[in-house]
């Protein structure tokens, strides 16, 4: 957080104007707003596409293995498996972001029950999420069962209670239940039933559910802004912090980017371009940060070269810009490991004291905040 106060007072005046791709969008105002969803037409492109991609690559630090001959392992996990899981939380911004908590422990079905009570309102849970986050179902809700099949879709039930819901909350809901499940491994999809019935639309807003949901549904998505159709979605991870600026953390934003273009670069400009206004996120990039090139290894490294002509040496690079890129990357490119040059150098050292010239992987818990 402190790396990047400077780096936005310098560029402040220079940073880039923010294409926003996606019209009636009003996901993040007050709560008694009425939403206005996606267009019809990109709704039902992104209900109908499947990526499954999931952030379970490692952790930020190099991965080992001899990167030229094509052996990449990742580094033992800081936090060993089973330890904490990552779900989708309310911040203080309405933005839904992942936050890595302690639950119980227990088996994979008993796992999947408690991360998705823990995104109940006061419910069971609310005592180990951090300050100034939140659940987004509605009090009183309960899991009933969740059962995944061997398509990889999970099938979940919740008590009626699930149906109390505001209006407004209706998408940024089944985001939360999205991205929470289809982080898990072995999960692509998810498929709702309420109350013994399974749904094929919300109750309020009449999201339609004929389609399993996944992390093509998007998350975050813009507010408003031209509508453009014949798109792809791709996601992108700015940085945040809490309201007391003490902590920092990253928060995924779909954009839309023309079909057909690579995804990878079409995130990195995305990223480069920065986020909406007045939403919270800060700009993890300076008004000079340029994309040269992406290029993907026969060993699997995704290779991501970038031109600042404030960190002409690339020693002391904010971690924020670097870790934004390898998360970035990381979810658009199939947990690929990632390594930056920055102006040509081949060591690119963040203030973490990590070498992101060497192949980095994403980590597979973020954001783990205190209480």
């Amino acid at each position: 957080m402190k790396s990047m106060t400077k780096v936005r007072a310098l560029s402040a005046a220079c940073l880039l104007t923010v294409p926003i791709l996606l019209s009636g969008c009003g996901l993040f105002g007050s709560e008694s707003a009425a939403v206005d969803p996606p267009p019809e037409e990109i709704e039902a492109q992104m209900l109908e596409l499947s990526d499954g991609t999931t952030l379970d690559a490692g952790v930020f630090g190099p991965v080992a293995g001899n990167t030229a001959a094509g052996e990449i392992t990742s580094q033992p996990e800081a936090i060993a498996p089973g330890e904490r899981t990552t779900v989708y939380l309310q911040d203080s911004n309405g933005l839904l972001t992942p936050v890595s908590l302690k639950l119980p422990e227990g088996d994979s079905n008993a796992m999947l029950t408690d991360s998705l009570t823990a995104l109940v309102t006061q419910g069971a849970y609310a005592s180990t999420v951090p300050e100034s986050f939140e659940g987004v179902l509605p009090a009183g809700t309960q899991v009933e069962s969740v059962s995944v099949d061997k398509d990889k879709l999970a099938v979940v039930e919740f008590n009626a209670a699930f149906n109390d819901y505001k209006p407004a909350d209706e998408r940024k809901i089944l985001e939360a239940i999205t991205w929470t499940l289809t982080g898990q491994e072995g999960i692509e999809g998810v498929q709702l039933w309420v109350d013994g019935k399974k749904l094929t639309e919300m109750p309020l807003q009449g999201t339609p559910l004929d389609h399993p949901l996944s992390r093509s549904f998007g998350i975050n998505l813009p507010r408003n802004g031209p509508v453009l159709m014949n798109s792809s979605a791709v996601t992108v991870y700015f940085s945040a912090a809490t309201p007391d600026g003490t902590h920092q953390y990253y928060v995924p934003v779909t954009r839309f980017v023309p079909a057909g273009e690579d995804r990878v670069k079409a995130a990195l400009n995305e990223l480069i371009a920065g986020p909406e206004s007045a939403n919270g996120l800060e700009m993890v990039m300076t008004g000079g940060t340029a994309l040269e090139g992406v290029e993907a290894g026969q060993n699997g490294v995704v290779t991501v070269s970038l031109t600042d002509d404030m960190f002409t040496d690339a020693r002391n690079v904010p971690e924020e810009m670097l870790e934004s890129v390898v998360l970035t990357v990381a979810q658009n490119a199939g947990d690929a490991p990632v390594q930056i040059r920055l102006n040509g150098q081949e060591t690119v050292t963040g203030t973490d004291n990590v070498n992101y010239g060497q192949p980095v992987s994403a980590p597979e818990y973020v954001n783990a905040l205190p209480l």
